[in-house]
């Protein structure tokens, strides 16, 4: 017989568990108070998925705070739309979504990518070879190979290393973060000003673009990913990076990219639009044909 002021299993197990704030209308996955990112438009809480056993990501928007701009929900409708036709191992996947009109809002469930997103991810690892560089560039680039070639297409529109995902144990990287994708018919042609000014292709402030802008983001992404540093930091309004962005001048970041290949890999990938490769004719560039073909390579950058 145990000791009298021993504590039983079940009353231990209740102390250490982390106890659900909210649950799904079908009690499967359940929410915790931790967030695990914030932006403009939803709130991303950690969360558990009791049939598989998993942790997931609640993504969250309060509608009350966008009763005055519609086109927020009509954008979060067309983003649950658009994930659930996506089928890809560089794609966030989504399980589940609903509406909570007693609390007014706006859920749905996506796979949770344990450390995080990749800007984040970079700051607290600085020494990375240009192998692993290469790595994550291969994976986001498969990614947007799908989304490009799927039919009909889809441009991200809104790529940069906040909303790409990393499960760093394993090196697995997964773009997320579709609210602003679009799709398009097969001239694959778009008209809409939206975007992250840092990333955004210069043909997109003029409204008239296809999914080639998702290719000056990742490189933009990818110069990031190298100096840690988001591109254009030396300007200090939107006015001025427009202004750098519409007449060709390199962020000054590019300076500090001192591995030549690189350098020139990611001045293709911010090219003019005629010149600017596919994520296909990327994946088949020699400078990734040793991750590709599963070579090494450990300088560091």
């Amino acid at each position: 017989m145990p000791p009298s002021n021993s504590t039983t299993n079940d009353e231990s197990d209740d102390q250490e568990s982390e106890p659900f704030v909210e649950m799904d209308p079908t009690g499967r996955f359940g929410r915790y108070s931790s967030l695990l990112g914030s932006g403009a438009v939803k709130k991303v809480y950690r969360a558990f998925d009791q049939r598989e056993g998993t942790d997931v990501a609640w993504n969250q928007v309060r509608l009350r705070n966008f009763s005055s701009d519609p086109t927020v929900i009509i954008r979060l409708r067309s983003e649950i739309e658009l994930l659930k036709t996506l089928d890809n191992e560089n794609i966030i996947v989504m399980y589940h979504f609903w509406k909570d009109v007693e609390h007014n809002t706006f859920n749905f469930i996506t796979e949770a990518c344990a450390s995080g997103n990749l800007r984040d991810y970079r700051k607290r690892h600085r020494h990375v070879s240009i192998q692993a560089l290469k790595k994550w560039g291969v994976q986001i680039l498969r990614g947007l190979e799908y989304l490009h070639t799927h039919e009909p297409c889809v441009i991200h529109r809104d790529l940069n290393c906040s909303n790409i995902f990393i499960n760093g144990n394993i090196g697995k990287v997964k773009i997320g973060d579709l609210g602003l994708a679009t799709m398009v018919g097969k001239n694959h042609a778009a008209h809409s000003l939206l975007g992250t000014p840092e990333y955004m292709a210069p043909e997109l402030y003029e409204e008239n673009y296809t999914e080639l802008v998702d290719i000056y983001s990742f490189g933009m992404c990818l110069l990031e990913m190298a100096t840690c540093e988001i591109p254009y930091t030396e300007c200090d309004s939107l006015v001025k990076i427009y202004k750098k962005v519409t007449s060709g001048v390199m962020p000054r970041a590019m300076d500090k990219v001192t591995h030549p290949d690189l350098k020139s890999f990611i001045e293709k990938c911010v090219g003019q639009p005629r010149s600017r490769p596919s994520a296909s004719d990327l994946l088949n560039d020699p400078f990734l044909a040793d991750v590709i073909n599963n070579n090494t390579d450990e300088n560091d950058v």
